[in-house]
Parts: C-alpha cells; structure tokens; sequence
C-alpha cells in the first residue's frame, strides 16, 4: 500500500487522479479505439498520465521504505562510532602512591658544577663511577641502589646529603640517613662530617648525629612525643647504664642477650602472673616436665643397639642399683628432695623390669637419680663387674630409648636445685628451666624463649595474641602449651612494663603504634616529628622487616598527606626515598627480616616514578673471589642481572681454596698470612669453634692484642658479625647450612605472607636460601686469599642443605682441596 502522505515528504506524494466518470469513459474510448490500432491523443494523454501516477506511486513507496529502513541503519551506525562514552558509571579510584608526582630540580648546569666539585675536592681513588653518579643524581620520588658487596656505597650515600643539603638547600632537618648497627653509624657519622667540611661546611657531631640514625633512635622520639610518655624508656635500652643518655645505650638490634635489668622486669612479671592466673599456672607444668624430661634417643642408635644385649642383666641389678644411688645420695645430703614423693615404681623396658626412686604430683612425671660426676668413677656394688657410673649410663641408655612415661633423670646433686626451682610456687626469680621450641638449635631459659619468639612474631608484624590464636599443634606437643603461656605472658609483660616509672616499652610496640594498623596515632604528632623522615636514606635495605616496612609505608604517607602545609618557608618540599641494598647479604631471616621488600621494592613503595641503580663495580676483591661468591650465591633467588666485576687496581686472582677441616693445618696457613704483614679475618659458625681455633693459634692472638687497637690485624667473629668488613686473607670455619625445621616460625611466616603460595614450610625454604647467602657474605670479605674450611660429609650428616655443595669442580675461582691429605696442604 502507498504510504500516507503524512509519512512522505511533499514531493513523494501521489498525483491527483481524474474523476470516476471521466477515468471510466475515457478507459471504454481507448479500449475502442485500441481494437481498431488507433490513437487518440488526448486519451494517450490521459493514460500515459495514470500510468505514470501508478508507476510513481509504486515506485515511491517501494523507494522510501528501502530508502527509510537504510537511512535508519545508517544513522545508528553513526551514532555507535561517534558515542565513545562509557556506559558503567564509578566514582574516582584511589591514590595509593606514596609521594607526590615531582622530581629533583636536577638542571645540567647544577650537575656539571657538582661533579666539577667533586673532582677538585675527592682524591681520584674517591671519584663516583658513572653508576654511582647515576644514585647520587637520582631525581625521582623513589630510589633502589642495588650495591653489592665492595661497591663504595657509603661515599655515595654521602654525596647524595651534601647534593641535597649543600646545593639544594635542603635543610638537613628533613633527612634521615638509616644504618643497622652502632658501629656503622659511628663510621657513616665520622665520614659525612669528613665530606661536609671538605666544602666549608663544619658540621658538629650533634648535627651528623641528628642526620644518621637507626631505626630505632628515629621511632623513639616519636613515642616520647605523645601525651604520658616524654620518658619513655625502651626495654631493649634498660641496662645499668640507663641514666647515660640515649644515644650511648642504643641497642643492637640483632643482639638478643638478655642483661641483669632485664632480666628483673620479666621475672617479676612472671612472679605476679603466676600468681594470680591459674590458667597460666596450670601451663607452666607441661612446659617444666618437658623441660626437665630425659630426652629419647632413637632405638636404632648404636649406644643404644650395644646395651640392649644387656637389658635382662641390668634389670636383675636394678634394685640394688638403686639402693646404692640413694645412699650416696642421702649421704650427700641431696635426698629426698623437697616436692618429689620417694616411690619405687616399676617399668616396663624391653621386656624387662625397671624401677624409679620418686613421683612428681605437680608435673605427672618420674624421678630417676643419676651418678654424681663428682663422686669417685671407681664405686662400684660389691661382686658388681661394671662400675655404678658405668651401669647408670647402661640404665640411662635404655629408659631413652624405652621409657614411655614421663620421666625426669636428675643427673647431678646441683641438678636437683634445678629441679626444685621449677617446682616453687613462689616463681619469684622466673620457671628456672631452660625450653627448647622445635627447630631451634639450643634451650634457653623459659622467659628468653618468650622474648624471642615474640620479638619474631612481632617483627613479621604480627600481633602475638592473634598469631598466637591462628596457630596450630598436636594436642600434646609442649609448643602448644608454651604459645598459649606466651600470649598470656607477653601481654601482661607489656602492661608491667607501661606501669614502670618511667614507662617502659619494647620498640616492636613503638614501631606497631605508628604501622599501618594504626594510622590514626599520626595525628598525635607535629609537622616537626615528621619532617625528618620526609628524605629517607636507607642502606642496608635487604634486612628489613615486616614490622619495619609497615612504619615506613605509614609514616611516608601521613607526610604525603599533610600537603605544602607541613613544609611552609622551607627548602626542603614533598619527600622522597633512597634504600641501598644487596639482596645476596640478606642474613637475618632467622629474627623476622626478608630480602622480599628490596626485591619487590616498586610494589612495596608504590611511587609515580622510580629509578633503579646497579653498583656493579667492586672495589674490594679480584675477580676469583666474585665470581666464586657468586656462583654459590646464585641458586637462591635474586634480583635478576646482578654480576660484579673486580675495579680499581688490578689484584692477582687466586681461586677460593675449600678444604677439609684441619684447625692445625688452618693456624699455620693464618700465621703465615699474619706474619707476611697481612691483615686476618677469622669466620666461624659456633662460639665452640673459636675457642677450639684460639688454642691453635694463640701466638698471633696475644701478639696482636699487645697492639693498639687502630693496628691491630685479627679479628675473630662470627659469619652474621663480619657485614660490612674486609682483610687480606679471610679464614672461614665451617659450612654454612640448614639444620632444622621450625613448625612455627613456618605458620607465622604463612600468616605474614611471605614465602611461595603453596609453599608448608616458607620459612625452613627460606633459610636454605639464606645459608648461601650467608657464605656470600663470608667469602666477599675478602680481597686478596680465602680459605673455607668445611667438615667432612659424615661428620655433617646426610640430607642436610650446605652451601659447600655448590663448590664446582671445573671452575677456575675454585680449587676444592677436600680430597687431599692435610699433609699435601700443609
């Protein structure tokens, strides 16, 4: 049908047609006039006229609804390729940056006058490398310096303060220069007022010492700042020297021994809990029993398969054995003992019939009395072939590997005050028992091992009480009890300590007051508690914790948060930071930190810009000593592209020697570097080793310590001791290796987040990583020679990760000697 006109346009519409009687008489005329082959032109007219109107209107409407229907897809096509705008509505996102989007007024001029400076005022030995140019120039929000071993960071460090502070004009106010320990502080101190007075500018001591700091001088003010605390006293700082100031008893914070001050506030704590908490009292007895239990050995352990044969024989003898121990006993005036009931219980051992000499009601457990060693070995029981010494260690042997009660064996008479210690209600002077948490090497005294594991828990920045009610044992694994004791102990040891006059506190708490869970404590400070962490420089950065990532992340963006308000008439604006760092020296996993926030560091620092610096050149050591650092290094996981190459004057290169362990054969080869002139660097493991070491090699010990201290050429210290040092020839004593697994430092490192997802043991991996890295360190310090002394396969025992097993046989910076006879080495 055509369309209404209403829905063409004008000149579409039909053409009028003629009137009915007119088309009809007009069609019969013309059919007449068809018939006969003739026309007429007016009826011609008039036809052509209706055909064209039939043809247009056909034509019309067939056209415009083609026409429409294109013109309609058309325009929406139009529409869709022109209308970009998103159809889902948000709100803005979020800035989680850090730092403000500026960077250093650095201009050409500026950095062409600096390093024209430098040239004129540093001997040439001192000139920055084009990398180190590269970190002292730095001009964005955030900086990561990658410097390995040797690379001369600390002069760049100190570049980059007098850049700011000199040429910028920066006031020094707004900087913090980080270092770990006081003995590199004291160094980094003496080195920039060294650099400063080179350009005219004499800085005190006070002025230096304001710019370096740890971490921990830097949080305490803070604290000290808000309302009640003004003296606040750390408890790692409290010591018979408090009254010094501050800056003479700042702590080490790798150093765990706990002093006589100390030691006083946790017992007395520990009195009044126990005291008034049964539920804590109630604990402390699985702890003791554990504690004093005689340890089991494996039944096939060879002491034990040679006493078995011998079982039925001792357990005739027994009793008498037993009349005799408690007559020397009594006669020594050390039986019966206070809290233990004289029971002769028997036990089933092998088959065979044993007996005990007392029951514990407070602990659930037996008491067997051993041999005095102070009494004469010769004693022996009338007609008895073995000696009572000798048949103790038999009986001893056996309830190890046997005994399925809960047994204490009292070895000696002072042992017994041990015993009664642990049994006293009064708890006055702490448990008196030493503990021993799966996975550490060695007991310690109950409340230390309280201090230490939650001084880890806390340094993974981690609450104890919640970590504590995440975690997870078997029922009856003493652990369970000793972390439930703990999150009672550690909360009311922070109260205790609160309530001391002056207040007292533990810098993890500090640290925890201003981390990210709290960031509502920062409106408690001023612009002037703030301002000195606005130019951070940290060295040392692979040995952060988690703990102390949360403080910076929150502290840097309180500062950003504030605005211009906080820098108003200063020079120094906005904030920034530098960490320098070696994720290959990261060493202290074991106390909570990780080489995960320098690896990652642009997702830790999230910034608008960052540049990333490689100190590749090492100023320190021959090439043979890199290289073959780095190849033990190099199965752990790194930042990728890391490779130092030896610079400076050309050195002779000498192959790191690993031999067998010969502390005869070592001394000689030490005394001979000693004497040659050299200065000596002696690494070991185990406090054990070095005494054993001392006894070798006494002569250079007392011909050195007659010396003043400035030439002295011999230092004894442990491997994690020696960072930052460096002789001509380093001894190292022992391998480097992976000996236990902790069940519960693996749960807190999964609550913390580190480690591989998947990973049941996060932190036992980890430390096999950092076992290599800790031989880096050691082999690192050494310019010229290094020697590495590693016990033999057996003695190590099988299975157990060393870093030694990367020693390469084809590899020029290596001379493995384990296969030679201490003769041929000597």
């Amino acid at each position: 049908m055509p369309q209404h006109k209403s829905d063409q346009p004008d000149e579409l519409a039909p053409i009028t047609q003629l009137p009915l009687l007119k088309r009809l008489a007009a069609r019969l005329f013309g059919s007449g006039l068809t018939r006969l082959r003739a026309q007429h032109a007016a009826s011609w007219l008039h036809g052509q006229a209706d055909g064209f109107r039939s043809g247009h209107s056909a034509g019309v409407d067939y056209g415009y609804k083609e026409g429409h229907a294109e013109g309609l897809e058309d325009g929406r096509q139009v529409l869709h390729i022109n209308d970009t705008r998103s159809r889902e509505l948000r709100g803005p996102g979020v800035d989680d940056d850090l730092f403000d989007d500026w960077r250093l007024p650095l201009t050409a001029e500026l950095k062409k006058q600096v390093k024209a400076d430098v040239a004129a005022m540093l001997p040439a030995h001192a000139q920055p490398s084009a990398a180190q140019w590269k970190m002292i120039f730095s001009d964005t929000p955030s900086t990561s310096v990658v410097a390995g071993a040797g690379a001369g960071k600390s002069t760049s460090l100190v570049l980059r303060i007098l850049l700011l502070s000199h040429y910028l004009g920066f006031e020094l106010s707004s900087m913090t220069v980080v270092t770990f320990t006081r003995e590199s502080r004291k160094d980094f101190i003496a080195k920039l007022q060294e650099v400063f007075g080179l350009w005219g500018q004499a800085l005190s001591f006070k002025q230096a010492q304001d710019v370096v700091r740890t971490f921990h001088s830097r949080i305490l003010p803070m604290v000290r700042s808000l309302p009640g605390y003004a003296k606040l006293e750390a408890f790692e700082n409290l010591s018979a020297r408090s009254a010094q100031a501050d800056e003479e008893v700042e702590s080490n914070p790798f150093d765990l021994r706990i002093n006589d001050t100390q030691r006083q506030q946790l017992n007395a704590c520990y009195h009044a809990l126990y005291t008034r908490d049964e539920r804590f009292k109630t604990l402390i007895s699985p702890l003791c029993r554990h504690a004093l239990q005689l340890r089991a050995l494996e039944r096939d352990h060879p002491d034990v398969q040679k006493r078995m044969a011998v079982t039925e024989l001792a357990a005739k003898r027994d009793e008498e054995l037993c009349d005799t121990l408690e007559d020397l006993w009594f006669g020594a005036g050390a039986w019966p003992i206070q809290g233990i009931e004289p029971s002769r219980e028997t036990f089933q051992i092998n088959g065979s019939t044993f007996h005990c000499h007392g029951y514990i009601p407070q602990l659930d457990a037996w008491v067997v009395l051993g041999f005095d060693p102070g009494e004469s070995p010769q004693i022996s029981r009338p007609n008895a072939k073995l000696t009572v010494r000798a048949e103790c260690a038999v009986k001893k042997t056996l309830f190890r590997a046997f005994c399925d009660k809960p047994l204490i064996w009292i070895d000696s008479y002072s042992a017994s005050k041990r015993v009664l210690s642990a049994l006293a209600d009064e708890a006055s002077a702490g448990p008196g028992i030493d503990y021993k948490l799966k996975g550490e090497l060695s007991s310690a005294p109950l409340l230390d091992c309280f201090v230490s594991a939650a001084s880890f828990i806390e340094n993974l920045g981690l609450d104890v009480a919640t970590a504590v009610g995440d975690m997870r044992f078997a029922k009856d694994d003493p652990d369970r009890f000793f972390f439930e004791a703990l999150s009672l102990y550690w909360r009311a040891l922070e109260d205790h300590l609160l309530a001391q006059t002056p207040p007292v506190m533990t810098y993890n708490r500090m640290f925890a007051l201003f981390g990210e869970n709290s960031p509502e404590n920062f409106k408690l400070l001023n612009h002037e508690q703030l301002r000195p962490l606005s130019h951070l420089m940290i060295d040392e950065f692979q040995d952060v914790s988690p703990q102390i990532v949360s403080w910076l992340r929150a502290s840097l963006r309180e500062i950003r948060s504030r605005g211009p308000a906080m820098h108003i008439g200063r020079g120094a604006q906005r904030s920034s930071l530098l960490c320098v760092g070696d994720d290959w020296q990261s060493i202290y996993g074991w106390r909570g930190s990780s080489p995960k926030y320098f690896m990652d560091f642009n997702k830790e620092f999230v910034s608008p810009a960052t540049t990333r610096v490689m100190l590749s050149d090492n100023f320190r050591s021959h090439q043979h000593i890199i290289d073959a650092a780095e190849h033990i290094v190099r199965a752990a996981p790194g930042i990728p592209g890391k490779r130092a190459k030896a610079s400076g004057e050309p050195k002779t290169l000498v192959p790191v020697a690993v031999l067998n362990r010969d502390d005869q054969a070592l001394a000689a080869q030490l005394m001979e570097h000693y004497n040659a002139g050299n200065s000596v660097l002696m690494l070991y493991r185990k406090s054990s080793d070095k005494l054993l070491i001392e006894k070798e090699i006494q002569p250079v010990v007392n011909a050195d310590s007659r010396l003043p201290p400035e030439a002295r050429r011999l230092k004894q210290l442990t491997y994690h001791s020696s960072k930052g040092l460096q002789a001509d020839a380093v001894f190292l004593l022992g391998d480097c290796q992976h000996l236990t697994s902790s069940p519960y430092k693996n749960q807190v490192y999964r609550m913390a987040g580190l480690g591989k997802a998947g990973d049941p043991e996060p932190y036992d991996s980890a430390q096999k990583d950092e076992v290599l890295r800790l031989a880096y360190v050691g082999i690192t310090r050494a310019i010229k020679h290094c020697y590495w002394y590693v016990e033999s396969q057996d003695a190590q025992g099988p299975n157990i990760p060393k870093a030694s097993d990367r020693v390469p046989k084809d590899k020029a910076f290596f001379e493995d000697m384990r296969g030679v006879t201490a003769q041929t080495q000597r």
